[in-house]
Formats: structure tokens, sequence, C-alpha cells
């Protein structure tokens, strides 16, 4: 299933956390209390009800999983396109004046 909707990315998170939570041999409660985070905080976020972002990066930690962070926060940088947008153009040289001479 490809997720396209708010929900939809919620739950499915909330199944993959679940998922490596069952394969670490942790229950709802263990992954609560080494998180620092409350039991109904972890039920909401495996059930795609979500929590805050603090209680997932701490869920994250414990699961030893803090590379997903970097997939949703991208370093941003500029695109050459971008750039070439943003460059200031050239500006012209004054033109060449002739010096009178004083007779």
């Amino acid at each position: 299933m490809i997720a396209t909707t708010t929900r939809e990315w919620e739950a499915e998170l909330g199944k993959q956390i679940r998922t490596l939570r069952l394969r670490l041999d942790l229950d709802q409660k263990q992954l609560a209390e080494r998180a620092g985070i409350a039991l109904n905080a972890v039920k909401n976020l495996e059930t795609g009800k979500g929590t805050s972002l603090r209680s997932l990066i701490q869920v994250l930690r414990i699961l030893n999983r803090t590379d997903w962070l970097g997939t949703l926060a991208p370093s941003v940088s500029i695109s050459p396109v971008q750039m070439l947008k943003t460059k200031t153009p050239r500006q012209r040289a004054s033109p060449r004046r002739m010096k009178t001479k004083k007779a």
C-alpha cells in the first residue's frame, strides 16, 4: 500500500513502529518506559492516532531507527537552477567619458 493521505501515513508509520517493537521483543509498556513517554503515546503512535514529534523521536531512538529522521528532514540546499535565478545580474561598466583639455 502506498500511503497518500495523512491518516494513511500515520497508520503505515504506526504499523512499522509496532513491527520494530515486536522484533525487539518489547511490549508497549516497556517501550514507553525506555522512551520516557506515556503508554498512551505509544498506543496512539502505533494505531495511527498521532502523538507529539518528541514522542516519535524518543521511540525511534529506542528502536534504533533514528536514520528515519534523516529522510524526514534532509539537508536543504539551493539547487543550481535556483542559484541561477537568484544571481544578481552583472552590471555594465560606465561608458568612458572623454576628457576635455583645458585651454
